[in-house]
C-alpha cells in the first residue's frame, strides 16, 4: 500500500462522500446525539483552503463522528486512518474514493502518511486526524499525550490547525459488546458534545516564518501547547479539570494500567 501519494478526489466522489455522510449521519441519530455545542470558528465553519482539523480519540465511532462534524461546518475532511481500515474488503474502496489517507504505524512507510497528507492540503483539501495516534487507553478517557505529526504537517504546510474536543464518543461505540451496545443506544441515544476551536498558527507559536528549520524539541514544545488547548476544550465540556492539561504521559497510562 503506497502511502506516500495522493490524488484529489473528483465529482464523482464528493458526490459519493456527500451521500455517505447522509446515510451515516442518520445512522448516528439513530443511536445518539451528536452537539455542536460551541462554534469557535470564524461564521461557524471552518476556514478556506488548507486546514488541519485534529480531535480526541475515544472511540471506533470517532472517524465517522469527524467527519460528520467536518460536514456541518462546510468541509469534507480526508481523514488519516489506520491501514486495517483500508484493508477491509467493504471500507477500504469506499475510503480511498473519499481521499483518505492511509497511516501504516509501527512500518517503514508511516512517514509517507505525512507526505500524501501535506499533497492534500497544498490541493486545498482539509485534512482530519487523531494526534494521540489510537485510541486512548486512559480509563477516565482523558486524552493521551499527542505525537508530533499534526504539528510537523502543520510546519511543513502552514496550514492552521482547528482543534475539535468530543465528549461521549465511547457510550456510542465501546471495545466491546458493539451490536449490543448500538441497539440499547436506539433507545437511551447518548449525547456526544462537540465544542469547536479557533484556528491555532503552528508556524507563529514555534516562531518560525516560511520553511524555517525547526528543532526536534520546539516541535515536542508546540505540539504540548496545541495538545493543551484541545484537553482543554475537552475538560470543559466535561466539567472537569484535566489530570494532565497536555495530555496523559505514557508513564502515568503504565501506573493507572496495575492498578485498575
Amino acid at each position: 500500500m503506497d502511502t506516500s501519494t495522493w490524488q484529489r478526489p473528483g465529482l464523482r466522489a464528493a458526490l459519493l462522500y456527500a451521500v455517505a455522510a447522509s446515510l451515516l449521519g442518520s445512522v448516528v441519530a439513530a443511536v445518539g446525539r451528536l452537539e455542536l455545542t460551541r462554534r469557535a470558528v470564524p461564521d461557524a465553519e471552518l476556514p478556506d483552503g488548507p486546514v488541519i482539523v485534529i480531535a480526541n480519540h475515544t472511540s471506533f465511532a470517532d472517524g465517522i463522528l469527524l467527519a460528520l462534524v467536518g460536514r456541518r461546518l462546510g468541509r469534507s475532511l480526508r481523514l488519516m486512518a489506520t491501514g486495517g481500515v483500508f484493508r477491509s474488503g467493504l471500507v477500504g474502496p469506499l475510503a480511498r474514493r473519499l481521499g483518505f489517507i492511509p497511516v501504516l504505524r509501527g512500518t517503514a512507510s508511516a512517514a509517507g502518511a505525512l507526505d500524501a497528507a501535506a499533497a492534500a492540503l497544498e490541493a486545498g483539501e482539509a485534512v482530519g486526524l487523531f494526534p494521540e495516534g489510537r485510541i486512548t487507553r486512559d480509563p477516565q478517557h482523558w486524552p493521551e499525550r499527542s505525537k508530533t505529526g499534526a504539528v510537523r504537517l502543520a510546519l511543513r504546510t502552514g496550514a492552521p490547525v482547528v482543534p475539535v474536543a468530543m465528549v461521549g464518543a465511547e457510550r456510542l461505540v465501546g471495545k466491546t459488546g458493539i451490536l449490543g451496545r448500538l441497539l440499547r443506544n436506539t433507545v437511551r441515544r447518548p449525547r456526544v458534545a462537540v465544542s469547536v476551536g479557533e484556528p491555532i498558527d503552528v508556524r507563529a507559536l514555534a516562531g518560525v516564518r516560511g520553511d524555517e528549520p525547526v528543532d526536534e524539541a520546539t516541535v515536542r514544545r508546540v505540539a504540548d501547547e496545541v495538545m493543551t488547548v484541545l484537553v482543554g476544550r475537552v475538560a470543559e465540556l466535561r466539567g472537569e479539570p484535566a489530570p494532565h492539561p497536555a495530555g496523559v504521559p505514557q508513564s502515568s497510562l503504565g501506573r493507572q494500567t496495575m492498578t485498575v
